[in-house]
């Protein structure tokens, strides 16, 4: 496991650190020098995103965003609905006597439970910390629930460290929680009160937690199906890398570039596709049937499973790809996200027709709607990624949109210049 940015680590003084981050925070709202001496790393970078997803440090309040019936369908449909009983069992129980909320929230930072201390939890409600509402980066600024869904790990926030005022009576823990097949996130788990819930102890116990969650979701997913029961749903990771990894029921297996072509098109065509589909699809020039059925062969050796007999071949259950998680984000409008997900062009290294249609469908995908309506923060993200730091036009496009002031604009410049000077060289 990554470490943890502690908040208040053993001998600092609370008082001390609230005061010395206080002037800090405030310094940095005015845009004077030498802030990053006095705050930690991960809280500066948040105030950064903050400020350039343009958050007022002087909201009162975080947004509601599930009323009634849309949070009751949106807990009942969430997988983490599953493993409440065993946060209640192991937090929420004793949160009474310890003045602590307990708050289990989605990938998209929305509370879906929120529960613990009576009147700590009447107190909460005047700033919206509650179920229904958002608590992401954008929505309310650095926080741990929304910190932690952006860097993907356990994050601690002390009081003043938060970016909007109104929270800053408040300190927090969270962390990530996964799904333990795929390793795709879940949503994050958070404990909300005052000091001590920064603590070094404090980040154990969450994580810990965390873990007894993800193992109760690994038991219930994956136990008491009958031979009727729906198989399993597989996962294939093919952004960035040069071969597939296929996760299938939590045994992961290398593939070969040709298998991972060869699952990534039955994937995209779950009805089906014959031998002479899928060699024009694979190959760039005439390629025989048999070849096909040779290589089919050997990948139903390799995942009996997974794929169907000869004939029509076709998948016999679910596979999904990382590279749908990107496009169901961008379905949704949800840039940020798409941006931390996308690792990279899918399979980079493929010549099939049918897999180079499929990357460059994904990859201008995502690029023109970044150019066309992204937040200037995530399109900088994206343009320090792999797959955007030698793109000319995204890097002119983050220049444009940054702020005179922004401490970003001299690196956006120089790479612009960079960038200009190498396509002129090759021209």
């Amino acid at each position: 496991m990554p470490r943890v940015s502690l908040a208040l680590p053993h001998g600092v003084d609370p008082v001390t650190r609230w005061r010395v981050t206080a002037r800090a925070h405030e310094s940095f709202l005015r845009a004077e020098a030498g802030t990053s001496t006095e705050v930690r790393p991960l809280v500066l970078d948040s105030w950064r995103r903050s400020a350039a997803l343009q958050v007022d440090p002087d909201r009162t309040a975080s947004p509601v965003v599930l009323h009634d019936d849309a949070l009751d369908e949106a807990r009942a449909a969430h997988p983490l609905n599953q493993v409440m009983p065993v946060v209640r069992k192991l937090l929420v129980d004793d949160a009474d006597d310890t003045g602590v909320l307990v708050i289990v929230a989605d990938t998209h930072g929305r509370i879906l439970w929120s529960e613990g201390d009576a009147d700590l939890r009447r107190r909460a409600e005047r700033i919206r910390l509650m179920a229904g509402t958002a608590w992401g980066e954008g929505d309310i600024g650095t926080n741990a629930i929304g910190t932690a869904l952006t860097v993907g790990e356990t994050v601690q926030v002390f009081g003043s460290e938060h970016f909007t005022r109104t929270v800053q009576p408040w300190s927090c823990t969270a962390s990530p929680i996964r799904d333990p097949h795929t390793g795709a996130l879940l949503g994050v788990l958070d404990i909300t009160g005052g000091p001590s819930v920064v603590e070094p102890q404090s980040a154990i116990l969450v994580r810990s937690v965390v873990a007894v969650m993800e193992s109760e979701l690994r038991l219930l997913t994956g136990a008491g199906a009958g031979a009727d029961a729906p198989r399993a749903a597989g996962r294939l990771e093919v952004l960035g890398r040069d071969r597939g990894l296929l996760v299938l029921g939590g045994r992961p297996v290398e593939l070969s570039l040709r298998h991972t072509e060869l699952l990534l098109l039955l994937a995209a065509n779950p009805d089906g596709l014959s031998a002479s589909e899928l060699a024009w699809q694979l190959y760039e020039h005439d390629a025989a049937e048999v070849t096909v059925r040779a290589e089919m062969s050997r990948l139903r050796k390799a995942v009996p499973e997974l794929v169907s007999p000869a004939g029509s071949y076709r998948l016999r259950t679910e596979l999904r790809t990382d590279a749908d998680d990107v496009a169901d984000r961008l379905s949704d409008g949800d840039h940020r996200d798409a941006v931390r997900l996308y690792r990279g062009e899918l399979l980079p290294r493929s010549s099939a027709p049918g897999v180079v249609t499929m990357r460059y469908r994904l990859h201008g995908w995502l690029r023109n709607m970044l150019l066309q309506h992204a937040d200037t923060e995530t399109l900088r993200q994206y343009a320090q990624s792999p797959a955007g730091r030698e793109d000319a036009q995204i890097w002119r496009a983050v220049l444009d949109r940054l702020s005179p002031t922004s401490p970003h604009r001299a690196e956006a410049a120089a790479v612009v210049a960079d960038l200009d000077e190498t396509l002129g060289h090759v021209g």
